[in-house]
């Protein structure tokens, strides 16, 4: 997959993941859905979000064999250092630490894999 076609997909899918998002909060703060369907469209921004997840995977499938290397080693960083971090918190929860919200999960994740993929970009210059 060229970048271009990447970049568009990739674009698209934020774009309608951003609307939807933003509809579905209005929606249920308005109070205008409640009982089960508050729960279905608190949930609609996931699918546009699976787009998101579909132009990433087909663009590392895309990606040459040192890029693919690159990204198994951030995206390892980032499961482990996510699973590390996110597991001792719950521990420190029991001893009076704030609960978190799930929504720290992907931006810890996100920015784990970014330093990662810095990190292993590095290391095979």
């Amino acid at each position: 997959m060229n970048r271009t076609r990447f970049f568009v997909e990739f674009g698209v899918s934020m774009g309608a993941y951003m609307a939807v998002l933003i509809a579905s909060i209005l929606l249920v703060a308005a109070g205008t859905v409640t009982g089960i369907w508050a729960t279905v469209v608190s949930l609609l921004p996931m699918l546009p979000a699976l787009g998101v997840a579909v132009a990433v995977m087909r663009q590392l499938r895309a990606s040459d064999e040192l890029q693919q290397r690159i990204q198994l080693e951030a995206l390892s960083l980032a499961f482990a250092g996510t699973a590390l971090m996110t597991f001792s918190y719950g521990f420190l929860e029991n001893v009076g630490f704030p609960k978190l919200s799930m929504f720290y999960v992907w931006p810890l994740m996100a920015v784990l894999w970014i330093i990662g993929g810095i990190v292993s970009n590095r290391r095979f210059r």
